[in-house]
């Protein structure tokens, strides 16, 4: 079939966009990418090299309703990745998530709509976070399940919660074939370093502090970016309609642990100094409404669609240090120019703020 993915040259969407063309040799993918700052068109070079009759990638807004309509009208399924999805950007400045990850799937929805006319074939794919749900004690034992109210604390998960709305209302109201994934944080190749992983590995490479938020104890569950890939694969194909499917890793961690396993598997194969680099761990001010836990029940993907996660945390996390690594190239091109401006707003003053090191660990 023909495939619509929007954001396919993002992180989690280029990685998708590999695995859907591998996985399904009929298949054709269209993939409509802006280009902002997180899409890279490199992430996929080997892919328009590999399937140039398979693939094609088109530059456009998912709010153009002109362009967006006709490249509905060629396919018959959605994979929506494209989103603003960075909490601390959000926290920053929240105006271009209500306009990308509300109004622009609320322009999708509408050309599904119109393009598809009920046809009951097509699969709309919203991809959304288990953020919507909102957080967790760290002592309590609860996951999120789909049938928990939507409660999101921060403007990025705002703006995840009401286009899961919206996308359920066009379900219910005009019987659009709308499924939706919440998935817990995904780390892997080609995911753009203002996120912890990538973030800590280019900075244990290059010898600089290691910012952690307040105690760094707040835990996620990681899930490997290929087993989100295959979830979503499988909630488009063979998902039902008007249902959202939670998909995590089932491996719950503190950002701490995370960056101290980091520590590690970089000095190990660099042969660095393990205690001199887990010394840049650098505590500082917190970040406004931090949510303290998250942990996702997948149960019901894995009894309706047979999907569980095939990558522990350990070989994931490995895996990802090696590929990071070996793509320096990659990473000097991504951080270069507008990168260091954010990254010196984002944790400049804060650094400065703990003494450069801060307090590092024992």
């Amino acid at each position: 079939m023909d495939i619509l993915v929007t954001g396919g040259c993002g992180f989690i969407g280029s990685n998708f966009v590999r695995h859907v063309l591998g996985a399904h040799a009929q298949d054709r993918v269209i993939n409509l990418d802006l280009l902002t700052y997180a899409g890279n068109p490199a992430n996929l070079a080997d892919v328009e090299a590999d399937y140039p009759d398979r693939y094609e990638l088109v530059r456009g807004d998912v709010n153009d309703r002109e362009m967006c309509l006709p490249l509905m009208e060629r396919a018959q399924a959605v994979a929506h990745f494209a989103a603003e999805s960075h909490v601390d950007r959000s926290i920053d400045g929240s105006a271009q998530f209500l306009t990308t990850n509300v109004l622009g799937t609320h322009n999708l929805l509408e050309c599904a709509r119109l393009a598809w006319s009920g046809a009951a074939e097509n699969s709309f794919v919203y991809v959304s976070t288990d953020e919507v749900y909102g957080a967790l004690e760290l002592d309590s034992t609860e996951r999120f399940v789909e049938t928990r109210p939507l409660a999101p604390r921060n403007p990025y998960s705002a703006s995840k919660a009401a286009a899961d709305h919206l996308a359920m209302a066009f379900y219910y109201t005009h019987g659009l074939p709308v499924k939706i994934t919440r998935c817990s944080n995904t780390y892997g190749p080609y995911q753009f370093p203002e996120k912890l992983i990538p973030l800590m590995i280019a900075n244990i490479v290059a010898n600089q502090a290691l910012p952690m938020y307040g105690d760094g104890l707040y835990v996620r569950d990681w899930l490997y970016v290929l087993d989100n890939c295959r979830a979503s694969d499988a909630v488009m194909r063979s998902g039902r309609a008007g249902q959202a499917y939670n998909v995590g890793g089932d491996a719950e961690r503190a950002n701490l642990e995370v960056v101290r396993r980091l520590v590690e598997l970089v000095c190990v194969r660099l042969d660095l100094d393990v205690d001199e680099r887990l010394g840049l761990i650098t505590h500082i001010a917190d970040r406004p409404g931090h949510d303290r836990r998250y942990a996702t029940d997948a149960g019901k993907l894995g009894r309706e669609l047979g999907i569980e996660p095939v990558t522990s945390f350990e070989n994931g996390l490995a895996s990802t240090v090696d590929w990071y690594l070996a793509n320096q190239d990659w990473c000097d091109q991504v951080t270069s120019g507008a990168y260091q401006d954010y990254y010196r707003q984002m944790y400049g003053s804060r650094l400065e703020e703990a003494g450069r090191d801060g307090k590092p660990e024992a």
